[in-house]
């Protein structure tokens, strides 16, 4: 009788041993493809937008904002008219004026100027953008 006893204690710890590895079992591969392929298409459904060709499309115009044309303000002091100046000679459609410490949003806008002053009022820098 004792060995009836283990057996059926065995088989008792046992049952739920064996059950429960048997739900760790990987994914069908069926089920494995199917992931696979809803992630492929949902990579291809994310990339840049296209044209009826398949082409992508091109960015926005960058704008006519040329730094490159007030560049010698760099060391010179800011003012109103010297950044009215600063705004026609790079053809831009507006100017903003960046001092230490000031808060700037991170959007490009391709006709703004952007005049960067130091803490002296002096400009340091001048960039599109």
């Amino acid at each position: 009788m004792p060995f009836q006893i283990r057996a059926r204690s065995l088989s008792a710890l046992l049952l739920p041993a064996v059950l429960a590895l048997s739900a760790c079992q990987a994914p069908a591969l069926d089920e494995q493809d199917s992931a696979t392929a809803h992630a492929q298409q949902a990579a291809e459904a994310a990339k840049a937008p296209a044209d009826e060709a398949g082409k992508a499309t091109e960015a926005p115009p960058a704008g006519n904002c040329d730094a490159s044309q007030v560049q010698s303000l760099v060391g010179q002091a800011y003012t109103d008219a010297l950044g009215k100046q600063a705004q026609e000679d790079a053809a831009a459609s507006q100017v903003r004026v960046l001092k230490p410490n000031d808060m700037a949003t991170m959007e490009f806008l391709g006709d703004r100027l952007n005049i960067e002053v130091d803490e002296k009022g002096l400009v340091s820098g001048a960039r599109c953008g």
